[in-house]
């Protein structure tokens, strides 16, 4: 089914709520875009509903509507315990913007209650908060909703409430799929009653998709709603008024690129996508010292209780940087970047759909190395997704002899850098389009120059190469200290150990290993004290973050493993190397 109308909310065929009527004039929402005037009648009229419909197209309303329409014709009221609607979406933004559209409307309905079940809280929490205030409509995300599903012991009978379940909405289905939920998405499904109407909602379609349209919807109404003035053959999957284009850098130059065109921009609102966590955070932290007179907000899967303010922080900036993984739905996003292509091409669309929204103008551009041209074509192909090749940026500067500057001064971003590197080329190894994406043609020493490092990562990908065109910085890296002084303090120590461990090693006779042998009591409370002081300096105002304590705690199990002569010197000196380097194999977390 095509839809290409619009008008006014009185012109639908089924008749919405007074009240629903004054909050839509109340928020300014005079007309209907195509996907909310094609499914609201065919939800409120019992239809199990599949859109696709491109990023930004208003798919929001198309199911909030709805919900409140079918639970307010009900015959029995629900009950304060009692789920009647339910919407899984892959992120904790989006389940909070869900949830802030959900509450304006339900001002006027007093009567139902919404809770939002998210990571990056306490999991307790939520189940105390289900059981004091009750729910009847619940927004969450995947992996944070089936662990509900687990608390009966905590005194939460999940399973219980949702069997009064009217509907069920999957918001960025292919997003959800993307992102590893499938076998979450089938747990959760097994819980909800057969009986029930659902709605599916994706930016593109994939075979994936197809097979959980299968196993969740009954019969569904498919709907395929194109942008005004796109012709049926060429049905254009990111929205109409977005200008995409491409950039072709060598791999040395991108990041001065990237800075260039920031600076151009700086009064303007951009997001900025990475491929991996380590890269946001490496990027991240240079963009704040480089772009100056300019608000650089980073985000990531990886942070926990920081990125709801982060996130509300952003929604009501007019201009700034966000550099990130996650495809944030933030207003007024004048241009979307990504530095590195996204592993999937559904997952390229959503993030070009983070601009030019609800019919507004927006731009975005992909940065590509000479060898990665062909992605284009692809993309014109597979996703109906034209791009045109801009001209280079002028102007460009080369910063990263700054950014090798601010590694010299502080471990920290020495560390930043090197899985930042690491982290890039695993992702590249697992990009979607094999063909195109080769780690065989990268070339190492380019991309090494490209992130400002001052020597080669030790990693598995560059084992038995040398690359004698590289030039590193005539310094020990040892001798890099941490700006944080209890950090700095916590590998020194470790430093030491190390030291006394190797002339102690060095100076004994050779003996075959005994592994049964116990440690003495001194050295295991030694162990001890030393994890105590860890955590103590954690607590005691370290800047330190969650990641960069877990990396020293690493090294300290490396070094008692040695000790007990589990792992051979050897052995040890490459694992730490690869822990700090971040070779050890890399998940994306969005």
């Amino acid at each position: 089914m095509e839809n290409t109308t619009e008008g006014k909310w009185d012109s639908l065929p089924v008749k919405l709520h007074d009240s629903i009527m004054q909050t839509l004039d109340e928020l300014g929402f005079t007309h209907m875009t195509p996907v909310q005037s094609a499914c609201i009648p065919l939800f409120m009229r019992n239809k199990d509903v599949a859109a696709e419909a491109v990023t930004g197209s208003g798919k929001t309303l198309a199911f909030v509507i709805p919900i409140i329409e079918i639970l307010l014709k009900r015959e029995d009221k629900l009950k304060k315990m009692q789920v009647g609607a339910l919407i899984v979406t892959p992120t904790r933004e989006l389940a909070l913007q869900i949830s802030e559209v959900m509450g304006q409307f339900l001002k006027k309905f007093p009567q139902f209650r919404q809770i939002l079940l998210i990571g990056g809280s306490n999991p307790i929490e939520d189940v105390e908060k289900f059981k004091e205030q009750g729910a009847n409509i619940l927004i969450a995300t995947p992996g944070r909703l089936e662990d509900m599903f687990r608390r009966k012991a905590d005194g939460l009978d999940l399973t219980l409430s949702v069997k009064h379940l009217e509907v069920l909405v999957l918001d960025e289905a292919d997003r959800l799929l993307d992102m590893g939920f499938e076998a979450s998405l089938n747990v959760i499904l097994g819980y909800l009653p057969k009986q029930r109407r659902t709605g599916l909602f994706s930016a593109t379609q994939t075979q994936e998709l197809e097979k959980l349209v299968r196993a969740g919807l009954r019969n569904p109404v498919r709907i395929t709603v194109k942008e005004k003035g796109v012709a049926a053959s060429c049905m254009q999957k990111t929205p109409a008024r977005l200008c995409n284009y491409y950039i072709i850098c060598r791999a040395e130059d991108k990041f001065n690129s990237l800075v260039a065109f920031l600076r151009h921009h700086k009064h303007e609102k951009q997001l900025v996508f990475f491929s991996t966590c380590a890269c946001v955070e490496y990027f991240g932290r240079a963009l704040e010292v480089l772009i100056k007179n300019v608000s650089i907000h980073c985000i990531h899967g990886k942070m926990k209780h920081k990125r709801n303010k982060i996130f509300s922080d952003l929604e009501t900036s007019s201009v700034g940087v966000t550099v990130c993984t996650l495809g944030i739905d933030i207003p007024e996003v004048h241009w979307v970047l990504q530095y590195d292509p996204p592993s999937s091409a559904s997952a390229f669309v959503h993030r070009c759909g983070r601009t030019a929204r609800i019919g507004n103008q927006g731009n975005a551009l992909v940065f590509l190395l000479p060898m990665e041209e062909s992605y284009v074509t692809f993309l014109s192909i597979n996703q109906k997704c034209p791009l045109e090749q801009m001209a280079p940026v002028s102007d460009v500067v080369d910063v990263l002899p700054k950014v090798k500057a601010l590694a010299l001064a502080d471990r920290a971003m020495f560390d930043r850098g090197m899985r930042a590197f690491v982290s890039t080329i695993q992702a590249y190894a697992k990009h979607e389009c094999s063909l195109i994406f080769r780690v065989k043609d990268l070339d190492f020493v380019a991309l090494a120059r490209g992130f400002a490092l001052l020597r080669m990562p030790r990693m598995p990908e560059l084992k038995g190469k040398n690359f004698p065109e590289f030039e590193e910085m005539a310094i020990d890296t040892d001798s890099i200290r941490y700006k944080d002084k209890q950090r700095e303090k916590l590998r020194q120590k470790l430093l030491i150990e190390l030291k006394m461990k190797r002339e102690e090693r060095a100076a004994a006779p050779k003996r075959h290993n005994d592994k049964n042998k116990a440690w003495s009591k001194q050295k295991n409370r030694k162990e001890r004290r030393r994890k105590t002081a860890a955590k103590r300096n954690r607590d005691e105002g370290s800047d330190m973050d969650d990641e960069d304590m877990k990396e020293l705690l690493k090294d300290t199990r490396l070094l008692k493993r040695l000790k007990k002569g589990q792992i051979s010197e050897e052995d040890f000196e490459e694992q730490l190397t690869e822990e700090r380097d971040g070779g050890m194999p890399v998940t994306q977390h969005r």
